[in-house]
């Protein structure tokens, strides 16, 4: 019985929570279906309002032809200064160095004193020289007179003509003596002026090899070691040496067989910190034969230095004109796309398609990129936004302008 009255109780507990579980589920239905109602609505309502959407237009680029402009063949070397003249400066006379009247490293001009090695033993040397030719005058003075007597006591019979002739002969010695006297002098006074080592020509010294109080060995015929003193170069002008290609030296041949005239031409070059061409030199030189070893030929510049900036040693970046000016299409290197071996321009038809071409490059011309082949002069070509500009694409051409850089090419 109590089961059974268990069992009641449960089933009419459950049967009274079943109507507010009922009530409880279509509320939340109910409010999720006008959550719904107002998402699409409002959706509806954006979509009506927004602006229809834009669609992708043709992209703008910087177009213009090639700049035309006549430039002439040139071949580019690396080259290093020289200096026109340099000597190891050497003493001819021995002794102690007494004096030193530079600075190293400084510039000198033609005829500086810049050593001076004790010159007594040379001064004396001189004096000697002078005391024998005074004796060798007195000589001459007393054979003059000794054969003057004879010939008056040989008109009179009174000596031989073997006495007259003797005395004949003791004159042309002493006048022979006296002339030797006289060289002496003059090799002395040489010594004595080879005591004072003085600069041959204007131009740098370099570091001094000697103190003062140093004996120094010094030979004019220098058949024996002498002593280094310094080391003195030229600066202005200075030589430009490089060397040619076999390559090169025949288009260089052959242009100027094409073309005959003097060898003197100008060259452009710069420095390894330089960009541009501005300094100017005159080839002058071309060796008369290749190396065999390395299979180039010597070429030689003369350049100007007159501030004395440049210095032997230096190594420059030079060209060589090799043939008249000619007309040339240029294009900035910005404007040309690298395809693995191949440069690519991209250019724009009339109606706004992209059309990319395969050109053929050369050097660098005022900044600009020589085309030497696969562009026309009135094709319109893309140097700025390259990026937006694919082949086959459609683009709005906007006019640009090229600009050559004088200053850059060694012109300005």
């Amino acid at each position: 019985m109590d089961q059974i009255s268990n069992r009641v109780e449960i089933e009419n507990a459950e049967g009274s929570s079943t109507p507010q579980r009922r009530w409880k589920f279509w509320s939340i239905a109910a409010a999720l279906v006008v959550l719904a109602l107002g998402y699409f609505a409002f959706s509806h309502y954006k979509n009506e309002n927004a602006a229809p959407p834009q669609q992708v237009g043709a992209l703008p680029v910087t177009v213009s032809e090639p700049l035309r402009r006549d430039v002439d063949s040139r071949l580019g070397f690396l080259g290093q200064f020289s200096a026109i003249d340099r000597v190891e400066l050497r003493a001819q006379v021995g002794g102690v160095l007494t004096e030193i009247h530079f600075k190293d490293g400084q510039i000198v001009h033609k005829g500086d004193l810049l050593f001076v090695i004790d010159p007594r033993p040379y001064q004396i040397k001189l004096e000697q020289a002078n005391a024998q030719l005074h004796t060798a005058e007195a000589r001459v003075a007393l054979a003059n007179n000794q054969l003057s007597r004879s010939q008056s006591l040989r008109r009179e019979n009174f000596a031989t003509q073997e006495t007259v002739d003797q005395r004949i002969n003791e004159k042309h010695a002493s006048e022979a003596a006296v002339e030797d006297a006289k060289s002496r002098i003059q090799d002395a006074q040489l010594d004595l002026e080879y005591t004072r080592v003085t600069a041959p020509f204007t131009g740098r010294i370099g570091a001094r090899q000697v103190s003062i109080g140093d004996l120094i060995a010094g030979s004019r015929a220098a058949v024996s070691p002498t002593t280094l003193l310094a080391t003195l170069v030229s600066l202005d002008p200075l030589y430009l040496d490089f060397d040619m290609s076999e390559s090169d030296y025949l288009a260089f041949s052959r242009e100027r067989a094409r073309h005959p005239g003097p060898l003197a031409d100008n060259v452009a070059f710069g420095l390894s910190d330089e960009t541009n061409f501005k300094r100017r030199g005159t080839l002058d030189f071309v060796d008369n034969a290749l190396d065999r070893s390395s299979g180039t030929i010597h070429a030689r510049a003369t350049v100007p230095n007159s501030d004395l900036f440049l210095a032997p040693g230096q190594f420059a970046r030079l060209r060589v004109a090799v043939s008249a000016p000619t007309q040339a299409l240029l294009l900035p290197d910005s404007a040309l796309v690298l395809d693995q071996s191949q440069h690519l321009v991209m250019t724009v038809s009339s109606d706004g398609t992209v059309v990319p071409k395969i050109v053929q490059t050369g050097d660098i011309r005022g900044g600009l990129r020589v085309i030497r082949s696969g562009l026309k002069p009135d094709d319109r070509v893309v140097i700025d936004g390259l990026v937006r500009a694919m082949p086959g694409g459609k683009v709005v051409p906007q006019h640009g302008a090229i600009h050559y850089d004088a200053t850059a090419d060694g012109q300005g």
